[in-house]
């Protein structure tokens, strides 16, 4: 029996689109399947050390539940952003789901395999310093030699 794949793009690095891919990949591995996430653009900042950074931001967002109508002028406020951020992490606290730290964690231990594109490393100029050690290294021509024999690739 082949052991069947999964490739995920992640190209968002903000905290309401960290979620997906990490969720999808941890219970993908869980359920027996071989994972690898390719981060490209954005979502580099999804492979950085610390997590803290990672926000969420209500302008550009309508589909974003608030508890109370937002005029768009006011989500553009200084400030917005951060209690946006800190509203979610209490939401998400509250119904009990993992925090980003610990799905990113569960994602290494069922052995999903992180892929930093190189050449969005290059054009920002990061340091690989700034990442976590478990990270790979590897063009978009790399990982289509994994992509291309996948049960699924996903965009997100």
């Amino acid at each position: 029996m082949t052991t069947k794949k999964m490739a995920i793009i992640a190209t968002k690095g903000t905290l309401d689109m960290a979620y997906p891919p990490f969720i999808l990949a941890s219970t993908a591995a869980a359920l027996g399947y071989d994972v690898q996430i390719f981060f490209t653009f954005y979502g580099l900042q999804l492979l950085r050390r610390d997590l803290s950074s990672v926000m969420i931001s209500p302008l550009a967002n309508p589909a974003m539940p608030m508890p109370i109508p937002m005029p768009v002028m006011v989500q553009m406020l200084p400030g917005m952003e951060s209690m946006a951020t800190m509203m979610m992490k209490q939401k998400l606290k509250k119904h009990g789901v993992a925090s980003l730290q610990e799905l990113r964690d569960l994602c290494l231990e069922a052995d999903v395999k992180f892929v930093a594109c190189q050449m969005t490393v290059d054009l920002f100029e990061f340091d690989k310093s700034e990442f976590i050690k478990e990270v790979e290294y590897g063009g978009a021509a790399s990982f289509f030699g994994f992509a291309g024999d996948t049960d699924i690739c996903l965009f997100v």
